[in-house]
């Protein structure tokens, strides 16, 4: 009994800083000006990131200027918005930037259903093959069971019987090009992040928001992208 009121209160812990975080990442996204053509310039393997839903790409800022100060160029879709479109729409708006920009050999850098949108990329359209790899944390590759809870289509969009996460869990081939990080416990995905025939990573701490700020989600994308 201890040790489970111990677990409950260590992850209510976790919550509670996982929610600062993201109150602190949703501030900044605020009250931002600078854009993102500096971060574009670099000599290294270059990056597009992918955020989560209600999310801009100033949510991964600070990921994104680590990768630009270790020499990558990075870049975001601005089409995305705060990306509540339907996943398969906003993989096409990702393609798109890959095709008129002329990247190729991409690592794209995913926070929970970016890289939803990053594995549709991956798995069903031809500029798929412009991209090396992906890194992917918190992402709900097997679905969420709240999804059915939520109170708009965009969120109920993470049923595990949703058609788009269906094609999504059967494309496994693109699986292999796959990092998946992913907290202890987190709060939005009680399944878990784990993926089959993919790396993953399971951090030592929990959380959805503030695994980002994790050290090894920075060591895997230089892993990755050499």
């Amino acid at each position: 009994m201890a040790t489970r009121l111990c677990a409950v209160l260590r992850d209510l812990r976790w919550w509670a800083r996982d929610y600062a975080y993201a109150l602190r990442a949703q501030s900044r996204a605020l009250v931002g000006r600078e854009g993102a053509d500096r971060l574009s310039e670099g000599e290294g393997t270059p990056i597009v990131l992918l955020p989560g839903i209600y999310e801009t790409w100033r949510f991964l800022e600070p990921l994104a200027r680590a990768l630009h100060e270790r020499g990558h160029p990075v870049y975001v879709v601005d089409e995305l918005g705060d990306n509540r479109r339907p996943i398969a729409e906003q993989a096409s708006r990702v393609a798109v930037l890959l095709i008129a920009r002329g990247l190729d050999d991409v690592v794209l850098v995913a926070h929970s259903k970016g890289g939803l949108i990053g594995k549709h990329v991956m798995a069903f359209h031809p500029a798929g093959s412009r991209v090396r790899a992906m890194v992917a944390v918190a992402t709900p590759f097997g679905g969420s069971r709240y999804s059915r809870l939520m109170p708009t289509p965009s969120l109920r969009a993470f049923a595990s019987g949703d058609a788009t996460m269906r094609a999504l869990a059967a494309a496994a081939d693109a699986n292999a090009r796959i990092v998946s990080i992913y907290g202890a416990f987190d709060p939005h995905i009680p399944e878990g992040s784990e993926l089959a025939g993919a790396r993953n990573v399971r951090l030592a701490e929990g959380g959805h928001f503030r695994v980002l700020a994790d050290p090894r989600v920075i060591a895997e994308v230089v892993r990755v992208a050499g």
